[in-house]
C-alpha cells in the first residue's frame, strides 16, 4: 500500500529510485514507497529529471506540478505532486493508497 501525505499544495509520496535500469517504469509499492526504475545514471540530476518525466507521463500531469522535496542525491526521495487527490493517484498508478501523517 502506497503511503502518502496530504500537503496544502498536493500529495507527497516516497519513491525508491533505481537508476541505470533496463527500461523506464513505475514498478510496484515496496515498504510504503513507490519503486521506480529509470535508464539514466545518477549523474548531474539526470535520474531525478527522468523520474519527474516518468511520473508526469504516468499521472498525466505537467512536469511543473512535480518536485523532489528531499533526497536529491539519495535513492529514496520525497516527491510532491501538486493539484491531485488520492483517488486520482490510486487510479493512475493502480495501487492502494493510505494516508499517513
Amino acid at each position: 500500500m502506497l503511503q502518502v501525505r496530504r500537503r496544502k499544495e498536493g500529495i507527497e509520496i516516497e519513491v525508491k529510485l533505481q537508476p541505470k535500469a533496463s527500461r523506464n517504469r513505475v514498478e510496484k509499492v515496496e515498504a510504503g514507497r513507490l519503486k521506480v526504475k529509470v535508464t539514466v545514471p545518477p549523474e548531474g540530476g539526470k535520474a531525478n529529471k527522468a523520474l519527474i518525466e516518468l511520473l508526469s507521463k504516468e499521472l498525466k500531469v505537467p512536469k511543473s506540478s512535480i518536485s523532489i522535496v528531499s533526497g536529491q542525491t539519495s535513492r529514496v526521495k520525497r516527491v510532491l505532486i501538486e493539484d491531485i487527490d488520492f483517488a486520482y493517484l490510486q487510479k493512475k498508478l493502480g495501487v492502494e493508497v493510505e494516508e499517513i501523517s
